[in-house]
């Protein structure tokens, strides 16, 4: 259905004016968002509000509310008669502002025109306490990445300190972290029974600060406590410590209450809600979305969608558990997947879109070969706390079987009016090539690899080997460069024989906790071997909730406590990230003199052959 048949109603009302032609008077809930409002199951704020609206409230979006003028962004639904959720959006407010060096991004993707003055740094903050200003006795729920990662102590990369829990830098009531349908059902229906959301102390997947005096009995089985803020303060090892404790938490089927004390109260976070299932992610996604911008976008570009607006999202979670990701932390490494009837279901949407030309650009999820995946033995996993099912190798209960993969690629091929689906999310190789006791196994992978390199490759397949040094991938969480070897051969081989013309795009990390100079003047000679001239490359940015974070702030391992280096100065992270562009001449000087400094000529004459 287009944007012009469609009447102003069939999106959340965003002004006065819109909420009247509903013929509402008032709220039950105001959703602040850092993000334009897109109607589409892929932006937060969109999921969100349909479930609200499902849940027959009367809901109101505010999409990035003007915070500088004289607040009448904030004033004009008046008070909520529940609540006002307060997220910064799909990204975090401050990586989404500023590059791993702190200068400031130019444009933001999530904004119409890619304009990057539109959300405050902090976003959650900001908006939190100008509410709390106005509306001292309206509580407000915290939802979304940037307040989820911040729910207890942690390290603030962009003014180098520890903060407080999120909850108490906001004075906001109520935080609740990860995909959060599940408990924003269950608070509704608290809500309804007649209790006060101050009073509600044994929802999963949520957290809140409370009297020191007045701690709650805990409903569920076991119970954590962390360092105190104050503690954490004055010793690093003891903030390291915590970080283990909160991710194995986080990763548990069935986890611990978390308790921080902080100031003159207690932080309190009750475990996660067990993995949605197949029925209750398929809700979510099937909500009535338009699927467009709001209106009042019209004629304006806003990158993100235009970057997703043919891509469907098969599932969630992702059980890699990379050091420097955020998405375990936020949707945690149990996978929940949809099923192929509702992915058809939005495929057939997308090809009834009048600007679609038959090309799905991503049929993906956090990584793209992990949708249906499990373990096999779940009794197995409900006694499991690794942050990572793949890692240091593959789990002997996981099923890596690709066969479910296959079977959606082929159906939403066969539909009517797709030409080609493409997968633009990162493929985890290193499950690809691993060898199963089973045989039917193998070879469903061998025909994944082969489906996927023959037929959804637009050109260039991306992959992230991260690294080239095995001490370095170690920190990060990542199989070995070799595997990375064996799955170039296996892409060249099914190039050739099927006379394709793609390149493999690898993505690669410098400055990460664990990575020195010389590692990154090995990885030149590595790529340059391969023939690499490096585009898909980034510098370390710490955020916040990840190993790697606190590996770089506290100078610790928080699972062996043994101190590691980190590359932090400006004049040792560009030392290092030269080095991905060693084929550049404005480098080579200051490489070759880096390389005399420690005593490595033997990659001087790997880079820079004397010619005979």
């Amino acid at each position: 259905m287009t944007n012009n048949r469609r009447q102003m109603t069939d999106w959340l009302p965003t002004t006065k004016k819109e909420m009247n032609l509903r013929g509402w008077e008032e709220a039950d809930v105001i959703l602040f968002s850092g993000d334009a409002y897109i109607d589409h199951p892929s932006f937060g704020t969109a999921v969100i509000g349909r479930l609200l609206e499902k849940e027959g409230l009367k809901v109101a979006v505010v999409p990035q509310p003007n915070w500088r003028d004289d607040l009448r962004d904030f004033r004009k639904f008046g008070k909520p008669n529940l609540f006002f959720a307060v997220t910064a959006g799909v990204m975090d407010s401050m990586i989404n502002h500023y590059t791993a060096n702190k200068r400031l991004r130019s444009n933001d993707a999530y904004t119409p025109d890619g304009r990057s003055d539109m959300r405050p740094d902090r976003a959650v903050t900001v908006y939190s306490k100008i509410l709390k200003d106005l509306y001292p006795d309206v509580p407000i729920v915290l939802g979304g990445i940037e307040a989820s990662l911040r729910r207890v102590t942690h390290y603030d990369y962009w003014d180098d300190s520890l903060h407080k829990t999120i909850l108490a830098e906001t004075g906001a009531d109520f935080l609740i972290y990860g995909m959060g349908e599940l408990p924003l059902k269950q608070l509704i229906k608290n809500i309804r029974e007649g209790r006060k959301i101050s009073e509600i102390y044994d929802l999963p997947q949520s957290a809140f600060l409370i009297n020191k005096k007045s701690i709650p009995e805990n409903p569920f089985k076991e119970e954590v406590a962390l360092f105190s803020h104050e503690e954490c303060l004055k010793d690093k090892l003891k903030q390291a410590k915590n970080f283990r404790v909160v991710e194995e938490q986080s990763n548990r089927i069935s986890a611990a209450r978390i308790l921080q004390a902080v100031d003159d109260k207690v932080l309190i976070v009750n475990p996660p809600y067990p993995p949605m299932k197949e029925e209750e992610i398929d809700t979510s996604f099937d909500l009535p979305y338009t699927r467009l911008p709001h209106p009042k976008y019209k004629g304006k570009h806003i990158p993100a969608y235009e970057m997703i607006k043919f891509s469907v999202n098969m599932h969630r979670g992702c059980f890699g558990g990379c050091a420097f990701c955020t998405i375990s932390a936020h949707q945690g490494k149990f996978i929940a997947s949809r099923t192929k009837e509702s992915i058809l279901n939005e495929v057939k949407q997308i090809t009834e879109m009048p600007d679609f030309k038959g090309y799905i650009t991503d049929l993906g999820g956090p990584s793209a070969n992990m949708y249906k995946m499990q373990g096999k033995d779940l009794n197995i996993c409900s006694k499991c706390k690794k942050p990572s099912c793949i890692f240091p190798k593959v789990c002997f209960n996981l099923n890596i079987d690709h066969s479910a993969l296959l079977d959606i690629y082929k159906s939403v091929d066969a539909l009517p009016g797709v030409k080609k689906s493409f997968i633009g999310s990162g493929v985890r190789y290193d499950m690809l090539l691993h060898k199963s006791d089973d045989n039917k196994v193998n070879s469903a992978n061998r025909k994944y690899a082969e489906e996927l390199i023959r037929n959804h490759v637009s050109g260039r397949l991306k992959v992230a080997p991260e690294h080239t040094s095995d001490s370095t991938l170690n920190v990060m969480r990542k199989p070995s460069f070799s595997l990375f070897y064996s799955f170039k051969r296996l892409f060249d081989e099914l190039n050739n024989k099927y006379q394709l013309k793609q390149q493999l795009i690898p993505y690669f990390i410098s400055s990460h906790p664990g990575c020195t100079e010389e590692d990154m003047a090995e990885l030149a000679a590595v790529t340059k071997n391969l023939d690499f001239k490096l585009e898909q490359v980034q510098d370390f940015t710490p955020s916040p909730m990840t190993l790697a974070t606190e590996i770089y702030y506290t100078g610790y391992h928080p699972y062996t406590l043994q101190q590691v280096y980190t590359a932090k100065s400006k004049d040792q992270k560009l030392a290092q990230r030269q080095f991905f562009f060693w084929y550049d001449q404005k480098s080579r000087g200051s490489i070759i003199r880096e390389l005399k400094k420690i005593n490595r000529p033997d990659i001087i004459d790997k880079l820079y052959p004397k010619k005979k």
